[in-house]
This record gives structure tokens, sequence and C-alpha cells, in this order.
């Protein structure tokens, strides 16, 4: 049958073949006026049922007059209710097109919809050769199910035809194509998820990246599929994905994306996330979202980790103290956040105390908590027997968490209520080689000090015996001999590790100054006596440096003992002006009002005039011994 066209008015549809409509079909809210012939012939199940309604129709008609048949012919057509047709009235339409021998759109939008309402109609290969069912399957396997991103919209698309999208096995191979397809991913190509790029357009995010091999590939597109996928199917998809033993840096990808687009405030770059319907979900399936992010994480440690990821995984940890998430949840996010704990910032550190039983500013017990799965994670490392390179980036690691745990202290030192257990155990909580100096601990214990003015001599000696006095720099060291908030031992210490460190020095400076020729003569033979020259004159030219800073502190002290020198000297000739001559001189007078200290003079008895004046008084005693010797 021609079709000339075919149009919709109000809720009602119309296709124009220069004959009235014989058959009306109601989905939905949508009528559809239709003719039975191309109906039936590209469709059993509308087939059965226009024959149906035919037979009642006739047992109908035998009943009533001919004069009443005539008035209401319109009684004669065909009504036909689809109540729970796949998909709705969009899919029969494209159907109904279909049947009436028109074009019809067919995308991964709505392969699915057509290939459910194909089924539903029961459109087969036994009524037409090359019908809508045998063309929708091979539009899929052919179209969908080789593209990822394409794949992901049609497994989308399922979520509103179930459960006859499942029964005809589309939301099976939906996702393990995308699974397949995302196991060749290269996962450097997906930097955009981390950096905090959830809320951008997908323009921006879909540009074309060029891969290591120079080929184009549509790199972050398919990712944006994700948010249009319900927390089962996005579930089922992940299990799929880890059964493939897919690349933890791909699922991780997915499940951060996921996250920004549907757990509000879960970063902290200042945009609103909503999710794809338009409206945030409540807190009760924002909990359910975080918990199925959090219990699929990776367990083992991300190569490509960066302080972004890190930061994504503070955000979790927020949020799951935010909607009260259960205790598993909170232990496994400190648990990977430990693993990475070097890539983190002192503004991730400072986690608010969200609740009341807390005393201080910041959850401290939760940034302990974190840094002793650190280093249990080290430690469990170093068991496994790891190579030098790993070995050494776990000291480059560890350095970087001691001095980001500095920075830490240093922050919550301030705060009143922190009990000076609680600093002592997080202070100390790090190895020996954790630091190469110790300027930063101090300053967390000055200024813990500082602001607790009233604790115990013995809890101030307890605090400063974290330091390590022979790792402070001679800056730390002057300073710290002048601290008066450190204990006497404190203090006394600094002062012994201070001289030792410059007797070294100045034993170091006497001994490169007579440089050995047998060293000399052996590093030309050997690559082993080279190397010891080379850390020899490195090591020389540090106990320089050291000796120069030492006599810069020295001159600076001289030079500010002379001018208080010549200052008191000036306060005491104008004194002396004052009072005159005669004036009597009492011992507490003006020399005490002034504040000067007139040292003793100590008399040498060498001196000529000394031992003159000695000879004469013995001979006067011995005169007076002996009146009558002469």
């Amino acid at each position: 049958m021609a079709v000339e066209k075919s149009y919709s008015k109000g809720q009602a549809w119309f296709c124009t073949t220069g004959l009235p409509s014989d058959v009306i079909i109601e989905v939905d809210d949508m009528v559809f006026h239709l003719h039975k012939f191309p109906l039936m012939s590209k469709s059993r199940k509308l087939q059965e049922l226009i024959e149906e309604q035919e037979k009642r129709l006739a047992v109908h008609c035998r009943r009533r007059s001919g004069e009443i048949r005539e008035e209401n012919d319109e009684d004669e057509k065909c009504y036909i209710n689809l109540p729970h047709f796949p998909g709705g009235s969009v899919p029969f339409e494209a159907a109904t097109k279909f049947c009436y021998g028109q074009k019809i759109e067919i995308s991964a939008s709505n392969a699915a919809a057509l290939r459910c309402a194909a089924e539903y109609l029961e459109m087969t290969e036994e009524l037409l050769h090359d019908n809508l069912i045998s063309i929708m399957e091979r539009f899929i396997s052919q179209s969908v199910l080789r593209n990822i991103k394409s794949a992901l919209i049609t497994y989308a698309s399922c979520q509103k035809l179930l459960p006859m999208a499942e029964n005809l096995g589309i939301v099976m191979r939906c996702v393990e194509a995308i699974a397949t397809k995302a196991a060749a991913t290269d996962p450097s190509l997906f930097g955009w998820p981390l950096n905090d790029r959830a809320g951008a357009s997908r323009n921006e995010r879909g540009k074309l990246v060029k891969s290591k091999r120079g080929c184009v590939t549509d790199s972050g597109s398919w990712i944006d599929e994700l948010g249009r996928l319900n927390l089962q199917f996005f579930k089922r998809l992940i299990f799929a994905m880890k059964a493939l033993n897919l690349s933890g840096d791909v699922i991780e990808i997915c499940l951060i994306y996921y996250a920004k687009k549907y757990i509000p405030g879960i970063s902290r770059s200042g945009r609103k996330t909503t999710a794809s319907s338009g409206t945030a979900p409540s807190e009760h399936e924002q909990r359910a979202f975080l918990e199925t992010i959090i219990s699929n994480l990776p367990k083992e440690k991300n190569l490509r980790s960066t302080g972004n990821l890190t930061r994504f995984m503070f955000g979790l940890l927020r949020t799951a103290y935010i909607l009260n998430a259960s205790e598993s949840s909170r232990l496994t996010v400190e648990k990977k956040i430990g693993s990475q704990l070097e890539q983190a910032t002192l503004d991730d550190l400072l986690i608010p105390s969200y609740s009341y039983l807390n005393e201080t500013l910041y959850d401290v017990a939760c940034v302990e908590r974190i840094l002793t799965h650190f280093i249990h994670d080290r430690e469990n490392r170093c068991a496994a027997g790891v190579g030098e390179d790993d070995g050494e980036n776990r000291s480059a690691a560890l350095m970087m968490v001691g001095k980001l745990m500095d920075s830490y202290l240093s922050e919550i030192a301030s705060d009143a209520n922190l009990k000076p257990e609680k600093f002592f155990d997080l202070a100390a909580a790090l190895p020996y080689d954790a630091r190469i100096f110790d300027d930063g601990l101090y300053r967390a214990v000055d200024v813990y000090l500082k602001a607790h003015p009233w604790i115990s001599e013995t809890e101030r000696e307890k605090i400063c015996s974290v330091l390590d006095y022979q790792k402070l720099t001679l800056e730390a060291c002057t300073h710290a001999a002048q601290n008066e908030r450190l204990p006497l031992r404190a203090v006394v210490q600094v002062l012994f590790f201070e001289q030792l460190q410059l007797r070294h020095a100045i034993a170091g400076t006497i001994a490169s100054a007579t440089p050995s020729t047998d060293v000399v003569e052996e590093t030309g033979k050997n690559a082993v006596g080279e190397l010891a020259l080379v850390q020899h004159t490195e090591n020389v030219r540090r106990v320089r440096e050291r000796d120069n800073q030492v006599l810069r502190v020295d001159m600076d002290t001289m030079r500010s003992r002379v001018h208080e020198l010549e200052r008191e000297c000036t306060t005491m000739k104008k004194a002396i002006a004052k009072t005159g001559p005669c004036q009597h001189l009492e011992r507490n007078g003006w020399i005490s009002r002034l504040g000067c200290k007139i040292r003793p003079q100590v008399c040498n008895s060498h001196d000529r005039t000394v031992v003159e004046a000695r000879k004469r008084r013995a001979h006067r005693n011995n005169h007076e011994c002996h009146p009558f010797k002469s």
C-alpha cells in the first residue's frame, strides 16, 4: 500500500493513503488510525488481534438491524488496545511506518526498543523476508556491539525495556561487548575524569585524542554514557569488568566518573553535580551509590595514582562521614588513601570532625589511622622483597609523608583541645628514616608548647622526646637554645649536640686541609677510589659551608655584644657627668639604677707591682716577729 504521508494530531496519529482507516490501535496515550492490510502482512500479533476483533464485530453486527448499522458506521472499525507495549508509543510508531514501507531511522538509542517491538508484534521471517526482527538483529550485531559507546547507549536504553530486553539477550550481549572493548582501552587516554571535570561539557570531554600508535580515538566520550545507567545496571557492568580481570585503572576511572555524577559535593571544584534526570538523588540513594563505589574500588595500588585521584579518595571519605556510611566502607577508603598517602596534600588531611564526640576541630584519629595503614602497607611491601627501584621509591614516598605530617602537626598544634598524648602518638608514628631534618617537627612542637602553656613539665619533656636533636639544622639549634618554652633538659641536649657538631665540623676542616696523595693515586687506578674522592670533596664543601654559617653567627653575636657595650659606656659617661667627681658613690647607687653590671677585675699574681708589694709586707711581718734581731 502506497503511503502519501503520516502525521499526528494531538494524541492521534494518522496515515493518509486515500482510504479511510479501518483499525484503531491505542498505545499508551497515543491513538493510531491505521489500515488492516499493511499491518497483517508483516505482524502476526496484529493479524491475530485483527482477526479476533473482526469475528467479534461480525457477531455484533448480526444482532443489529441494518438501520442501526448505517447510523453507527464507526462501530465497524477494529479497536485494539496495547497497554504494555515495550518502549511505549515511539517504537510502535516506527514499527508502523515499517509496515507501511516508510523509511525509519535506526540508531543505538532505539535499536533495543525496535528489536523488542518487533518481537512483541511477531514480525518474523515467516511473514516477510527481511522483516523487522532480522533487520534489528543484524544492526545490533554489526553496528552496536562493535563500538563501545554504541553498546553503552543501547545498554542504557534497555533499562526501560525489562524484562523483554533481558529475555532477548540484548542486555547480556551489551555488557559483554562493553567489558571486552574496555579491556582493550589504554587507561592513559582517560585523564579527564581524575581532573575534576565530570561537570564539563561533553564537547570538551569528547574531543578526539591521539593514542601512542598515532591513531585517533574517541577517548573519553564513552565514559559520559555511564551517567545514563541506574545503580543496578552500573553494578552489573562493573561486575562483568571484574570477571574479565579488567585493569584496575579502567574500573577506577568508571567508578570516579559515576560517583561525581550522582553524589553531589564529592569534589571541591565548586560545581553542583546533579543526576541525569535533573533532580538530585535522595540521601538514601546517595548512600547506596557511595557504598557501591567504595566496595568496588580496586584493592591494589594504582600505579598511575596522582594527586587528583588521592583528592577524590579524600572526597569519598568526607562524603562517607556526612552520609553516615557503614564502618566497613570508611575503613576501605582509609586503607586506599593509606596506600597512596605520599600523593596527598595538607588540605586533603584537614578533615573536619563530623562527630560531636570529637573535641578537636579536625579528625585527628582518622589521619592517625590513615598513617597506620601507610606504615603497614610499606612494611608489607618491604617483606615482599621488591626490587631496588621500588625500594628507592618507597624511601622517597616515606620522606614525602614525613614532610606532610610535619605540616599537618604544625597546623593542628594550635588546637587547644588537642591532648598531649594524641599529639605525641601522631608525631612518633613515623619511623626514624622518614625525616632528614627535624626542623619541621621542631616547629610543630614549638607551636604546640606555645598554644598549651598549662601542660606539666613531664608532658613537655614527653612531647620534646620525639625530637632528634642531631637532626636539627644550625638555625633550628640556635632557636631552640634560646627557646624558653622548651624544658631545661631539652635545651641542654640542644647545646650539647650543637657543640658536638661544631667540633666535628672543625675536625673535618683541618683534615680536609691536608689532602692525601695516596688517595689521589688510587683514584686513577680504579673507579672506587674516584667515587671516594668525589664524596670526600662533597663532604669538605658541606663542612666549609657549615663553618661559614658558624662564623657568620659568631660575628653577628659579637657585633651585637659590642653595640651593647658601647651603649652601656655612653650611659655611664652621662651619669658621671651629672653626679660630679666629689659625690660619694654608693654600692647600690647610680650603677645599679643604670642596670649595668661591672665585672670584678681579676688580679694577675705575676704582675711586677704585685710582687714588690708582697715582699714589703713579708719584710714587715718578719721585723715585728723578731724585734731584737738586727
